[in-house]
């Protein structure tokens, strides 16, 4: 009895040990994240402090807000952002090139409000009918700097209806989830990048932009060149690579790297 006694008290001072040193270990990490990754760092970054012990802090912004921060003298462990912005971090030298690792890649997508009848998107041709027929639209508002409302507008005027669009376009006052115009009645359809639209209640997806239409997006991570701690900064990219987060990243309508 003295021997099993004995040895619980070795095991619970082990956990104690090993808990100690956990805590010791641990790091804060600044994140910088793309506010089109808001919904899965959601998901995923409390899994990694749970995993690891760090604790992470993260600020969202659009592409164009991102990068001023970083300018502006903000500092960060790493960055997840659409591809042209790392690549900007690392030309500028405020990103260490060898340590970018492509974590998600996304389309864009169209919705409706759920139950309405789906449009037909099947071809450009076919999207360019339904959007001139739509009493009203909403994508991602390009004046924060989003790529997928930028892009959306590119479409408008390849299709050739960027004037006729002009007037059944409503824009979100600030960065977020267009698809919320479409859930409430404010607009018909929504073009958004898919994992912003699934998370949205009250509207159906119809499908990805068509053809030629589509631009697909890659969210690469990296460590800052000014990061506190660039073991922590790595574990957390390569948290992001797991099974379990490549899972998630699935399930939300993206494709892993």
């Amino acid at each position: 009895m003295k021997n099993l006694i004995g040895l619980v008290g070795i095991a619970f001072a082990a956990v104690i040990l090993l808990s100690q040193a956990r805590t010791a270990d641990a790091a804060e990490i600044k994140m910088l994240s793309a506010i089109a990754m808001q919904q899965l760092m959601e998901d995923l970054g409390p899994k990694f402090e749970r995993a690891t012990g760090h604790k992470l802090t993260i600020t969202f912004a659009t592409l164009g807000p991102a990068l001023k921060r970083v300018q502006d003298g903000e500092t960060y462990d790493v960055a997840i952002l659409p591809r042209p912005g790392i690549e900007s971090l690392v030309k500028d030298g405020k990103a260490v090139a060898n340590t970018t690792t492509a974590i998600a890649r996304t389309g864009i997508g169209v919705a409706v409000r759920k139950g309405a009848i789906k449009p037909d998107i099947s071809s450009p041709e076919a999207f360019k009918r339904t959007l001139l027929a739509a009493k009203s639209i909403t994508y991602s508002n390009p004046a924060f700097g989003g790529l997928s409302g930028i892009h959306v507008v590119k479409v408008f005027e390849r299709l050739g209806i960027a004037e006729e669009m002009k007037s059944k376009t409503v824009l979100l006052s600030k960065a977020g989830l267009a698809g919320v115009f479409v859930a409430n009645g404010e607009a018909e359809i929504v073009v958004q990048p898919l994992q912003e639209l699934m998370v949205v209640a009250g509207i159906d997806i119809v499908g990805p932009l068509p053809g030629d239409l589509q631009d697909t997006v890659v969210f690469p991570a990296a460590i800052m060149a000014g990061a506190k701690d660039t073991e922590a900064s790595q574990a957390l990219i390569n948290f992001l690579r797991t099974p379990a987060a490549t899972a998630v990243i699935k399930s939300m309508g993206m494709e892993p790297g």
